[in-house]
């Protein structure tokens, strides 16, 4: 399985023990100690704050910890396992003993530190790996499992990694949620038993859980303080993450791809890899846990995570299926006078025998609709370079529909089994394709690759993949090998992207799945951006956005202003409040501009021009999450500075809305304390300015008092709302 590696950074202690034993893997704030004793198990010793040489030479004693990095199914079957096998003999007892330790400088500054363990009794070995990376407090890992018995030997349970924690008031923040409700936060302590986290989606990953979690090992999470651990495992198919919390002294946190129906036959010298874990460890609470992932993503994982992005409008809501060239030129023209960057036509452009006119039909047929577009995709083009902005294009490559010249040509590639009736989504006809087959590798490759050759003007594209595996089987895969299906889907996913990305390196992709259904570092190697959700509702997206923010930084999320009412929710919220959420992400547009109002275009124009001008602090500054919105406090507060503490934007947004209601004052965070800071509102609308418009205040003073926030806005009657929201750019003085 070819999976991305990341950088970790492993520096090695002073010395690795009087016997050469102790493995220090540290990062610039991080320690994990590791025991490598030749001819034993492998153990964890220690994970938390960096040590001293002086704490690590009696380590062990102090922790107590003495737990397997890697237990396998064997000597303890009563406990949980990272790695369960059944040998080529039909034994499943394994018992691994490290054989050999390596450790590589990489030419970019990381370090991978490498333990071999060995079975006593069979030919058979696990890699554990673990990487480092430059400037990173985030430590990855992942582990080869080979095997070199005669006959093939099944793998029933393969986790990338396995993390003992202390037991005492440990409490667990994760990420659920469903279609156009994504990323909803739950914190609850942890309970005897076990806490089971999974997707068996298939083809998506994050709409109903998150591969992610954060652990607080101080009691209730906090934001600013508490030793703080997080995990996400790097990887866009099925997952299953489980704390087992047993009659010890520990919880137990595995992470690995879902072994259910998953069994994997391992022949004679076949290597299968799994993906990467990566964790990290702060003691500045979720908030520094989350800067410790941006800091690591933006510059290792994400595609392009450095560059900025641009202010774009999306078809979809503006106009859904009903592309022609009028509306999409007019849509051109609105963004452009508005200040964006870019336009994307969403579905509907394409389909020959098939027009795709509703969603029920076209999938794999990816050839213009010339009847919609009689002047093809060169002519939106050239209208866009004739309007000043860049042009971008939906796909979802990796479906078909029955009602399509594709499916009819080739039905075999579709996931099915052969007992079973093709059943998909909409209408029954959407299917997927199953990525198992090197044959429809070459055709999604060849998808994008012909579509960008052809039009190598395109900006940008916009990947969806709205449909879970049904009628499971593959009909490419041998019977003896249809427990590969969901691991050999993504593992050709990841191949084909791989392809794409080295052929089209430039090219923003956002990884859209029903809305938020690949937000995963696992495929952001791959992609610039996700699409946080499909409901594009204000309100709601502060708390989608919220949640998402654990884990990802703001120049990976897609955050669109929508139209009122919403078309999710049907609730209407006017532009101010509306530009000011989706302000503090990718900022864009998802609605027809030319049915917004006189009032909504200007608002809008100001916030664009605005967002162009701090784009750099949003999308690339440090996160400091200020108030929560699932504290039902009545407002939510969040900020973005820059690593160099030097400009700053401050967000307040309120949430509900009462008479007489008494709002709590919001103090700021991660400023520098010694300097002194203007205040500038973005995106005005009221007569008159802030009363501290223009005044300047030191970082301490703004960190211990925060700043006053009208609960209104001061506008001409007409105009109220129940609404109010405020972006602040706070500007270090020279």
């Amino acid at each position: 399985m070819k999976i991305q590696i990341f950088t970790l950074s492993l520096l090695c202690a002073s010395a690795l023990g009087a016997s050469g034993e102790v493995l220090d893997i540290s990062t610039h704030s991080t320690s994990l100690v590791l025991n490598a004793v030749e001819g034993s198990p492998l153990k964890i010793v220690y994970y938390g704050e960096r040590l001293a040489p002086a704490d690590l030479d009696a380590i062990h004693e102090a922790t107590g910890m003495w737990q397997d990095a890697y237990p396998a199914y064997g000597y303890n079957p009563k406990a949980e396992a990272a790695l369960s096998v059944t040998h080529s003999d039909g034994y499943m007892a394994t018992d691994l003993a490290v054989s050999h330790t390596a450790r590589t400088s990489r030419p970019d500054g990381s370090t991978l530190t490498t333990v071999t363990m060995t079975d006593r009794n069979y030919p058979f070995t696990v890699d554990l790996f673990y990487l480092t990376r430059p400037g990173s407090d985030v430590i990855e890992t992942w582990t080869a499992i080979t095997s070199d018995e005669k006959k093939p030997v099944t793998l029933n349970r393969f986790m990338s990694g396995y993390l003992p924690v202390r037991q005492g008031d440990v409490w667990l923040s994760s990420l659920y949620g469903s279609w156009a409700n994504e990323t909803q936060l739950t914190e609850e302590p942890l309970p005897h038993g076990v806490r089971m986290i999974k997707n068996k989606d298939g083809v998506r990953n994050s709409h109903t859980a998150h591969a992610e979690v954060m652990l607080s090992l101080d009691g209730r999470p906090s934001e600013t303080s508490g030793r703080t651990i997080g995990a996400a495992l790097c990887y866009p198919g099925n997952y299953k993450i489980f704390i087992d919390t047993d009659d010890g002294d520990y919880h137990h946190l595995f992470a690995g791809i879902n072994e259910e129906n998953s069994a994997y036959q391992l022949k004679k010298g076949e290597t299968f890899t799994t993906p990467v874990l990566a964790f990290t460890y702060s003691p500045d609470g979720l908030g520094g846990v989350s800067r410790n992932f941006h800091s690591w993503g933006r510059k290792y994982q994400l595609h392009n995570g450095t560059a900025s992005r641009p202010v774009l409008l999306n078809s979809w809501e503006g106009c859904y299926f009903d592309i022609n060239e009028p509306t999409m030129a007019g849509m051109m023209a609105d963004i452009a006078e508005m200040g964006g960057e870019l336009f994307v036509m969403d579905d509907g452009w394409f389909g020959d025998k098939y027009p795709r006119n509703v969603d029920n039909s076209s999938l794999g047929d990816w050839v213009v609709d010339t009847r919609k577009l009689p002047h093809g995709i060169n002519g939106l083009l050239d209208t866009a370079d004739s309007i000043g902005v860049k042009f971008g294009i939906w796909i979802e490559p990796e479906m078909t529909n029955t009602a399509s010249e594709l499916f009819e040509a080739h039905p075999d590639w579709v996931i099915k089994a052969p007992a079973l009736d093709n059943r998909g989504s909409r209408g029954s006809t959407q299917l997927v394709l199953d990525m198992a087959n090197p044959a429809v590798q070459d055709f999604v490759f060849n998808i994008v690759d012909t579509l960008l050759t052809s039009y190598p003007r395109i900006a940008y594209i916009k990947w969806d993949a709205n449909d879970p595996v049904n009628n499971a089987g593959s009909q490419y895969l041998t019977s003896d090998r249809q427990s590969h299906l969901y691991i050999d889907y993504h593992k050709g996913l990841l191949a084909t992207l791989e392809r794409i990305r080295a052929a089209h390196p430039d090219v923003i992709i956002q990884a859209c799945a029903s809305g938020g259904g690949r937000a995963n570092w696992g495929l952001m190697p791959y992609f610039d951006e996700f699409w946080t959700s499909d409901n594009n509702d204000a309100l709601q997206r502060i708390y989608m956005q919220w949640g998402t923010s654990y884990f990802f930084p703001a120049v990976a999320m897609g955050s669109h202003i929508s139209a009122s009412p919403n078309h999710q929710t049907f609730r209407r919220i006017p532009a101010k409040f509306r530009a000011d959420v989706a302000m503090s992400g990718r900022l864009g547009l998802e609605m027809q501009p030319k049915n917004m109002t006189d009032d909504e275009r200007r608002v809008v124009r100001r916030a664009i021009e605005d967002y162009k001008k701090v784009r750099h602090i949003i999308q690339q500054g440090d996160l400091y999450r200020l108030l929560s919105p699932f504290d039902r406090k009545g407002v939510a507060s969040l900020m973005y500075v820059t690593p160099e503490k030097d400009d700053a934007v401050f967000f307040w947004w309120k949430t509900e809305t009462f008479m007489n209601q008494q709002l709590p004052r919001v103090t700021l965070d991660g400023l520098d304390p010694d300097r002194l800071y203007t205040v500038t509102e973005l995106n005005p609308i009221d007569r008159r300015p802030l009363a501290v418009e223009g005044k300047t205040y030191s970082g301490r003073y703004l960190m211990a008092n925060g700043l006053p926030i009208p609960n209104t806005h001061d506008v001409e009657y007409h105009q109220n709302t129940d609404y109010a929201s405020r972006v602040i750019r706070l500007t270090a003085k020279e």
